[in-house]
């Protein structure tokens, strides 16, 4: 008999736990403050590219076992998953491509005279192809495939801690994002602010466009819109602010030598940056129960989603075994 499994947040990594577990035939419960497009989740660009989280040599084999996932997902329109053109570009000097990129077909951007046309400001660049994830359209996929395998989700709970889940539970998942700063008191967990404008779809723009040199830029083209970023600063303030929404509409449109464009929404999100490393491991409750954490992602909550996942369901069915 398989333990009943209660999983603490319901942003990406705690869907996308909560569907490897039930789909491994363990009977889940997600309870979760917010859900759906109230979460730090669907502020995400989520494209995949690994960002803003450590360490290297963990993050690395979870963001390619996530990329294989998505791009299998890709085949499937209705995910909201899709493969993109990643050109990821410097302001100044050359930018190294990372060797994770270089086997996944990765190649350097050459700066003809349509380059510097189009992209002037920067330097150089490297192309890559990569899933981007639609959050107005992936969420609720990942939540209708984990309620059509038996899951449920509750919305509008909070816990003071673990220990007040109901002890008929047997198994425990933190996937609290920044939460888990206040419910397991991890002093290491700091939030990583990004702003993003949300502008109808730019004519001719058919790839994502990145640079992380100061000012953090970047534009990514959907289905139906265009994310504008970004921000990435220590802070806990989840408030619109109107000043860091006109700089990231100026600067994403002066790098695509475009008017500034109609502003659709403007959204906040808390990237749970952990000091000591994305926290993937098991320990007991107070109360003798097994707590399998996840969290810490950083940046990178859709970039290290299924490797996390699967992560925690091994550590699961070793305690269990």
């Amino acid at each position: 008999m398989k333990p009943l499994v209660a999983v603490v947040g319901a942003g990406v990594s705690g869907l996308t736990t909560a569907l490897v577990f039930a789909e491994r035939g363990y009977d889940v419960s997600v309870f979760a403050d917010e859900i759906g497009q109230a979460t730090t989740s669907a502020a995400a660009a989520a494209i995949w590219f690994p960002y803003d989280a450590e360490p290297a040599a963990k993050v690395i084999p979870w963001a390619l076992a996530t990329y294989q996932v998505l791009a299998d997902l890709a085949n499937d329109p209705p995910t909201g998953v899709s493969m993109i053109e990643l050109r990821q570009y410097s302001r100044a000097g050359e930018l190294q491509i990372p060797d994770w990129a270089i086997r996944l077909g990765a190649f350097a951007v050459e700066e003809d005279d349509s380059f510097r046309h189009k992209f002037g400001e920067f330097a150089n660049g490297f192309s890559i192809s990569v899933p981007l994830t639609d959050t107005t359209i992936y969420l609720d996929y990942l939540r209708d495939r984990l309620t059509n395998t038996g899951g449920v989700v509750h919305a509008g709970v909070r816990f003071q801690s673990l220990e007040d889940l109901n002890r008929k539970f047997d198994l425990v998942i933190n996937c609290a994002g920044f939460g888990a700063k206040a419910l397991v008191r991890d002093a290491d967990l700091e939030a990583h602010r990004g702003q993003v404008a949300i502008v109808p779809k730019i004519k001719n723009l058919s790839c994502a466009i990145v640079c992380d040199d100061s000012p953090l830029t970047y534009a990514i083209p959907r289905n139906n819109d265009c994310v504008f970023g970004g921000t990435n600063q220590v802070s806990e303030d989840r408030r619109i602010d109107p000043a860091s929404t006109s700089q990231i509409v100026s600067e994403c449109s002066r790098a695509l030598k475009i008017g500034n464009p109609r502003i659709v929404a403007e959204k906040v999100g808390l990237r749970p940056f952990r000091k000591s490393g994305v926290r993937v491991e098991l320990e007991k409750l107070n109360d003798g129960r097994t707590v399998i954490h996840n969290y810490g992602h950083g940046g990178a909550g859709f970039t290290l989603s299924w490797g996390c996942a699967t992560e925690a369901l091994n550590r699961a069915e070793i305690e269990t075994a």
